[in-house]
């Protein structure tokens, strides 16, 4: 079995990307465009094993999403990795405190956020190995425009 990840991102084509992408790797995927789809998809079986999101979406930022997301039962011990333009410090640290397991900042490499999101569901569950897939011949091994599509995400 392989991780379930939520995507909250309202740009289209870089939800297709990383859709394509996390795909290729062994995710399975679910996506949301609004901080509020997300909030519903978060409780709904099968739960995601990881949520990516952006801070800047269109009817809530990604920081009250991530908020509420600790605020709830079924949903504070769900794994997020913060995906944003806003490079300060104060933007990470903020993200961070308001319970963010990571933070990538926008353009990112793919092959880098893979990376990362298998990071997380280590440490989330060492011992359900099949929730982090390793490479297979896919994008992580190639990262080439054909095999990939681009091999970096667009900042907003």
């Amino acid at each position: 079995m392989s991780g379930l990840i939520l995507i909250v991102e309202d740009e289209r084509d870089l939800v297709a990307t990383l859709e394509y992408a996390l795909e290729r790797e062994g995710f399975r995927t679910r996506s949301a465009y609004t901080g509020r789809q997300a909030l519903e998809i978060a409780v709904t079986d099968p739960a995601p094993d990881l949520v990516l999101l952006d801070l800047m979406l269109p009817d809530m930022s990604g920081t009250q999403v991530c908020q509420q997301l600790r605020a709830g039962e079924r949903t504070r011990a769900m794994p997020v990795i913060m995906m944003t333009a806003k490079a300060e410090e104060v933007d990470r640290v903020v993200g961070f405190e308001v319970g963010a397991d990571d933070y990538v900042v926008k353009p990112f490499s793919l092959r880098e956020l893979m990376l990362r999101i298998r990071a997380v569901l280590r440490r989330k569950a060492p011992a359900e190995t099949a929730l982090a897939p390793t490479p297979t011949a896919g994008c992580a091994s190639t990262w080439t425009a054909t095999a990939c599509g681009s091999t970096t995400a667009r900042s907003r």
